[in-house]
């Protein structure tokens, strides 16, 4: 890709995991991506030198994505630098977490962190990146849901109802922006080899699995560069299981 056809990609919680695959991912497609991270620095730098390994360029970006005004600010002045990194075309919300426990003794701090971070955090980077990209009239946004938010999960009603409430946005978002040239997407991974699944016991965890094995972050990647990709032209609005039959 030349730098006059450049395109900028954010990936928000880009530093490890899912995240990371999905940076190096559309780092492979040409984009400039831009590496969200909120703590670990260390691993955001190393992100970014997957990026500039796959022959592509980008910056890392340090922002909480439950901090709406400082999102805006943020969000905004990538868009406003077109000429320098390409316009603003791909969005992908990453950025979660989980803090499990069974609903009747879970804490009200327990029920916002996660809530915040993935629904808040969604409406707070996305608002701004959609401003850029309907005056384009071109973007394509991804939501990383997950099978809780499908089948739901015991002990993770918070988990559960941030991850559905993206597949509600997803789809609503997706009609709204259609006629604009916008797609918007999820993809709902199911059991993958993360920070949240390492400490899990894998025998257990593989019996869950019609595949009996658990997914690699790079096979959930590969999914949402194809979405953000021209193959994806007619797809919108959809939910995309990356879960080794578990649903």
């Amino acid at each position: 890709m030349t730098d006059s056809s450049r395109k900028a990609a954010l990936v928000t919680g880009g530093s490890r995991g899912i995240g990371r695959s999905i940076c190096a991912e559309l780092a492979q497609a040409g984009y400039y991506v831009v590496v969200n991270y909120l703590q670990r620095a260390d691993a955001a730098e190393s992100t970014l030198a997957q990026v500039r390994a796959a022959g592509s360029d980008g910056e890392l970006l340090q922002l909480d994505v439950r901090e709406r005004e400082a999102c805006k600010r943020a969000v905004s002045e990538l868009a406003s630098r077109k000429d320098e990194i390409g316009p603003l075309e791909v969005l992908v919300n990453n950025a979660g977490l989980a803090a499990d426990g069974l609903f009747p003794m879970m804490s009200g701090q327990k029920w916002d962190s996660v809530i915040d971070t993935s629904l808040d955090g969604f409406f707070n980077v996305t608002r701004p990146a959609l401003k850029a990209m309907i005056r384009n009239r071109a973007g394509c946004i991804v939501n990383l849901s997950s099978v809780s938010g499908l089948v739901g999960n015991r002990g993770q009603v918070n988990y559960s109802a941030a991850k559905a409430g993206l597949i509600g946005a997803t789809r609503s978002l997706a009609a709204e922006v259609a006629r604009l040239g916008i797609r918007v997407n999820a993809v709902a991974p199911g059991l993958i080899e993360t920070d949240m699944t390492r400490e899990m016991p894998r025998e257990m965890l593989k019996q869950l699995v019609p595949m009996n094995r658990i997914g690699r972050p790079e096979e959930v990647a590969k999914v949402v560069r194809f979405l953000c990709s021209e193959d994806a032209s007619y797809i919108t609005g959809q939910v995309i299981g990356v879960n080794g039959g578990m649903i």
